[in-house]
């Protein structure tokens, strides 16, 4: 079944699965994920919900008029899109007065509600999560990009950890763009597929593995 939902990376730890043998698990918090709008094909030309999640201070008068628009008191710090052009055969979406909404099966979700992720997500299920991972700052060659290193013997002494020749001679006489270097890392958005559901909870999921980011941070879970 398909599923869309934002959530926070809460506690990471550990338990014994049936076999007995110890995985690592971490809990996804999803409370107060409202459903902002639905946007149809005939709108964008394409077919995807928009989604907020996590309670602020001060918002933007853009985003506080989206909120008020599906009927939202809370001020939410994060607005995402989930494209669900590939369910366009599980998914439909419907109107009801001034709201519009979404179908799954028998289940109706409106804008403006919260989205409970026992509405899409059993135990057992494979799931995509989305994060920004740690920045670790600027990094050298051997730990950004797991370079082995320079030889140990015949006289090295002071650049085990260079990168080595890095450019050409005459031609082309310059150093090729994404060459593999030191520079800043972490802090891209990273993708983990195939992640084990073990528990679902009202508030949130417990899956089977790690998920990039630090504790607190934004995660898109995709089903």
């Amino acid at each position: 079944m398909p599923a869309f939902i934002l959530g926070k990376k809460s506690v990471q730890t550990q338990r014994f699965d049936k076999l007995g043998e110890r995985i690592p698990t971490t809990f996804i918090d999803t409370s107060l994920c409202h459903l902002i709008d639905v946007i149809t094909p005939d709108k964008r030309g394409y077919f995807s919900v928009k989604l907020g999640f996590g309670q602020t201070k001060n918002i933007k008068k853009p985003v506080k008029g989206e909120l008020e628009k599906a009927g939202i008191k809370t001020p939410l710090r994060f607005l995402r899109e989930f494209r669900l052009e590939q369910y366009k055969d599980k998914i439909t979406s419907i109107e009801e007065g001034k709201k519009k909404g979404v179908q799954i099966g028998e289940v109706k979700i409106f804008s403006g509600e919260v989205i409970n992720p026992n509405i899409f997500i059993k135990i057992g299920d494979l799931i995509t999560v989305s994060g920004i991972s740690k920045g670790k700052g600027f990094q050298g060659a051997v730990k950004r990009h797991h370079f082995k290193g320079g030889s140990h013997t015949h006289g090295q002494s002071h650049s085990e950890r260079a990168p080595g020749s890095i450019g050409m001679t005459t031609t082309p006489g310059r150093v090729f763009k994404g060459k593999r270097m030191a520079g800043r890392m972490g802090g891209e958005r990273k993708t983990i597929k195939n992640l084990e559901v073990i528990e679902v909870k009202e508030n949130g999921i417990v899956i089977k593995g790690l998920v990039p980011g630090a504790k607190g941070g934004l995660l898109e879970i995709r089903g």
